[in-house]
């Protein structure tokens, strides 16, 4: 009997106290229910996303935590773009789970943790801070409309721990 689990790995956690790019790599990452990463800018109750902030302060915070594809530094490196994890502002780099593919609702598991899709990315000019044509690099257009692949959402529907190394899969 064969299994349909799709199944990844986390290959690195970030967080940043401050705004911007990167996010330093660290051992690991608390992650806490329905607010963000323990200790990174973005966690919080209403949205910390500073262009969305200033917009709409008193929207809930579904941006708790970025995952970025490690596909997505292999395919900018092939653009002659030489950069890793935690560059993108990720919280986590997942390698073989495809990130990009998964529809707004889905739940990732992390051992006890839960994650629900919330929304694709949309990056800014920010990255481009990081290489001058990484914006470009992660944006497509496919049948005329443009497509990103600078990572998802995600918010917690149930925290805990997390370390590269963890396996992620596919809850629903």
């Amino acid at each position: 009997m064969t299994s349909n689990i799709q199944t990844g790995t986390v290959i690195a956690v970030c967080r940043n106290p401050q705004p911007g790019l990167p996010k330093p790599v660290v051992d690991e990452i608390q992650l806490l229910d329905d607010l963000g990463v323990e200790g990174d800018y973005h966690a919080g109750k209403l949205v910390r996303h500073r262009y969305l902030a200033r917009k709409y302060p008193d929207r809930p915070n579904l941006r708790q935590v970025l995952l970025v594809d490690a596909q997505a530094y292999q395919d900018i490196e092939q653009q002659d773009i030489q950069l890793g994890p935690g560059s993108m502002g990720e919280n986590m780099t997942v390698q073989g789970l495809p990130l990009m593919l998964l529809a707004i609702g889905t739940q990732l598991l992390i051992g006890d943790v839960l994650l629900e899709v919330t929304e694709v990315r949309t990056p800014c000019k920010q990255l481009n801070g990081m290489h001058p044509d990484l914006l470009q690099a992660v944006t497509t257009r496919e049948q005329g409309k443009k497509r990103f692949k600078a990572g998802i959402m995600a918010r917690i529907l149930h925290g805990g721990a997390v370390r590269a190394g963890d396996h992620i899969t596919i809850a629903s």
